[in-house]
């Protein structure tokens, strides 16, 4: 074998699998994040997001995540699992809506010892191939304004920003949205 990308396996996750998902390391760091900024003039709204460094690194807490992963889990459409050397080492958890023909991943990741090794782009083209097979032609991939390592994942994979929510998480982040059309 003369890469990792030809030892990563992505398959649809089974029940032993959803109690793995749980052990995976989901903690991030970032230096940079998006800052929204909101102006409202006589009729006009304008909404900017700009890329802040931070004066210091933060962690990303995805604790509230975790905690509620096991139930959660069960309610997507699909739960694809990377492995690599026999290795749970990532997932991705994607929904399907057909009124808007498009798949959504609202949880989507690849444990810190595996990172930057082409896990989570092989996820990532394991479920746009699950998207095309249901005949959806979109897929959005929504992450928080802080999360800056995963909207630069978003950005270098091609994903355009298409939209915000601002009272989308429970712990008051703003998700951003972004998408590639498939076909």
């Amino acid at each position: 074998m003369n890469s990792l990308n030809e030892i990563i396996s992505v398959r649809q996750a089974n029940s032993r699998d959803l109690y793995m998902i749980g052990n995976i390391d989901m903690s991030n760091t970032t230096d940079y994040v998006w800052q929204m900024d909101f102006k409202e003039e006589d009729k006009n709204i304008s909404i900017v997001f700009r890329r802040t460094r931070l004066p210091r690194s933060i962690d990303l807490d995805f604790t509230e995540l975790i905690q509620n992963l096991d139930k959660q889990i069960h309610q997507f459409s699909v739960v694809l699992v990377a492995e690599s050397l026999g290795r749970l080492c990532g997932f991705v958890a994607i929904d399907k809506d057909i009124s808007q023909e498009s798949g959504t991943i609202t949880l989507f990741a690849v444990d810190k010892r595996m990172r930057r090794k082409g896990i989570a782009t092989s996820m990532l083209a394991a479920a746009k191939e699950w998207c095309i097979r249901l005949g959806l032609n979109r897929l959005i991939i929504v992450t928080q304004s802080r999360n800056y390592p995963s909207i630069s994942f978003c950005l270098s994979n091609g994903y355009s920003y298409c939209g915000y929510n601002d009272s989308y998480y429970s712990n008051q982040d703003i998700a951003v949205f972004f998408s590639m059309r498939l076909y």
